[in-house]
């Protein structure tokens, strides 16, 4: 019954205990304010650990959520090769599903700059998709702002996006991807060429040619999602605009027809009248 992400959770408990770094079951679950009777259910295979119990078992205890999730990496994290290592912050719904954070233009700016409020997080819009890849890890929506990025991405558009493990970014960051960037007062999204191993640097790159690429440090750097999918507001087909323009040209043609009528009948009015004076 219980998941991949369960199993690992059970072997970071396990090893707790190996270590004695917990003395016991009981006194882990209630260090992380969790009930004894819940946890042991899950250590019996009999439920799934919840996201809640995760995010508190990697605060309390550095449990390495690249190894919950992934399966790779140490089981824990090192204090200090992780100092600026941040747990999301996420919204769940009535069934502790997580739900996806957007986060229009005008809140990009705070959202750069207290990525450590929670609160501001959760009083975002949220919602949910029923696709299950985004049912699995934790994704984000953005508004696209500006022209930089024509004409793959237009103002208006809203990418969605998963979460980049910062542990990750070095091998998973992948060259002439699309990727939202979020710095230290900023939320971009740009193509991304991956210069880490070499110069420790993210080229950013716009698809409009008018804006130069260039680069960043990784140290300026907060978070980075892989955009997956985007959101368009409706246009008309290409072939309807062509209907439309076709029907505007049509409307010229006649209206130019009926006005050229017009001037010639009143051109033969004035010439009788001409003639007629002339008699």
């Amino acid at each position: 019954m219980n998941s991949v992400v369960t199993q690992r959770f059970i072997n970071c408990h396990n090893k707790l205990k190996t270590d004695q770094r917990i003395r016991s079951s009981r006194q882990f679950a209630l260090s992380l304010d969790y009930l004894p009777q819940s946890l042991s259910e899950i250590l019996k295979n009999r439920r799934d650990v919840t996201i809640e119990l995760l995010r508190k078992s990697i605060e309390s205890y550095k449990l390495n959520p690249v190894y919950l999730f992934t399966g790779e990496g140490p089981m824990f994290m090192k204090e200090e090769g992780d100092k600026d290592f941040r747990v999301l912050t996420i919204v769940t719904d009535t069934q502790n599903d997580e739900r996806i954070v957007h986060v229009p233009v005008p809140a990009q700016a705070g959202y750069a700059t207290d990525l450590g409020n929670p609160v501001f997080v959760q009083n975002l819009p949220s919602y949910s998709l029923p696709d299950y890849k985004y049912k699995v890890g934790t994704h984000r929506s953005f508004d696209v702002a500006g022209d930089s990025m024509e004409p793959t991405l237009f103002e208006g558009d809203k990418v969605i996006c998963s979460y980049l493990e910062p542990t990750l970014w070095e091998g998973a960051v992948k060259k002439n991807y699309v990727y939202i960037i979020v710095t230290q007062s900023d939320v971009m999204v740009k193509r991304i060429h991956n210069n880490i191993k070499d110069s420790n640097t993210l080229r950013l790159i716009s698809d409009n040619k008018y804006y130069e690429p260039f680069d960043i440090k990784l140290s300026k750097i907060k978070e980075i999602w892989c955009v997956r999918a985007k959101l368009s507001p409706f246009l008309p087909s290409p072939l309807n605009i062509k209907n439309i323009l076709r029907d505007e040209v049509n409307d010229l043609k006649d209206s130019m027809l009926q006005q050229a009528t017009i001037i010639e009948n009143l051109y033969k009015t004035i010439e009788g009248l001409a003639n007629v004076k002339d008699k």
